[in-house]
C-alpha cells in the first residue's frame, strides 16, 4: 500500500484529489496539510511514501517544504503538484529534491501512474515541464542566479537601482553589476527588454 499526503491550501482541491485517490487498491491517503509547515510535520508523524505538493501557498511553501522534506526523510517521494510551470518555480522545486512535476490538468490515469512512479523512485514530469527542463540544459547561458531573479522581478515592480538595493540589502553597484549579468545572458540591453524576455520564457512569473 502506497502511503499519500495531500499537501493543498484549497480545502476543495485536497477533497478532489482524496476522492480521486480513494478508489484506487494500492494508494491510501493518510493525511492533508493546507501549508508546507503543517506538511513538514505530517511527514514526521505519517511518514508517507508520497507527498503530493503544491507549489504556492502561505507561510512555508512548497519548495521550501520540499527541500525540508527531502533532507529530513529521502524515503519519503515529494511529487510536485500546481498550475504553475514556469522555470523558476520548476527549477526550485527540482533543486529542493522533488522526484517529479506535474500539473494540475493531469489526467487522472496519469497521476495515480506518476504516483505509483514516484513510489518506486522514478522521476515523473509532465511533458511541457520535461520540454522546459531540456531547454534549460541546452542554454544554461540562460540560466540565472535566485540574487539575478530576484533584482529582474524586482525592476519589474517597477523599481530604480536605488530602492532595489534598498529592498535586498545591496549597493546600487551590486544592483548594476546583476542587471549587467542578467542583460548578458538574456541577450538584451535594457531593463525593460529583459523584463519582457525574461516574462516570454518563463523566468518571471506574470503579473
Amino acid at each position: 500500500m502506497i502511503r499519500v499526503l495531500v499537501v493543498d491550501d484549497h480545502p476543495v482541491v485536497r477533497a478532489g484529489l482524496v476522492g480521486l485517490l480513494a478508489d484506487e487498491p494500492d494508494l491510501t491517503v493518510v493525511g492533508q496539510a493546507g501549508d508546507g509547515g503543517a506538511a513538514v510535520e505530517m511527514v514526521e508523524e505519517l511518514t508517507p511514501d508520497v507527498v503530493l505538493m503544491d507549489l504556492r501557498m502561505p507561510g512555508t511553501d512548497g519548495a521550501t517544504a520540499t527541500g525540508q522534506i527531502t533532507g529530513r526523510w529521502p524515503a519519503t517521494r515529494v511529487v510536485v503538484l500546481t498550475t504553475f510551470e514556469t522555470d523558476t518555480d520548476i527549477l526550485r522545486a527540482v533543486e529542493a529534491g522533488a522526484t517529479g512535476y506535474l500539473l494540475k490538468d493531469t489526467p487522472q490515469p496519469d497521476l495515480v501512474a506518476g504516483i505509483r512512479a514516484a513510489a518506486r523512485g522514478d522521476t515523473v514530469l509532465a511533458p511541457s515541464v520535461a520540454r522546459r527542463l531540456v531547454h534549460q540544459v541546452h542554454r544554461p547561458e540562460e540560466r540565472l542566479t535566485p540574487r539575478e531573479l530576484e533584482v529582474l522581478a524586482a525592476v519589474a515592480r517597477g523599481g530604480s537601482n536605488a530602492q532595489i538595493g534598498a529592498q535586498l540589502f545591496i549597493t546600487e553597484a551590486t544592483v548594476k553589476t546583476h542587471l549587467l549579468r542578467v542583460f548578458a545572458k538574456l541577450g538584451v540591453d535594457d531593463r525593460t527588454r529583459a523584463v519582457t524576455v525574461a516574462l516570454e520564457r518563463g523566468l518571471l512569473p506574470s503579473p
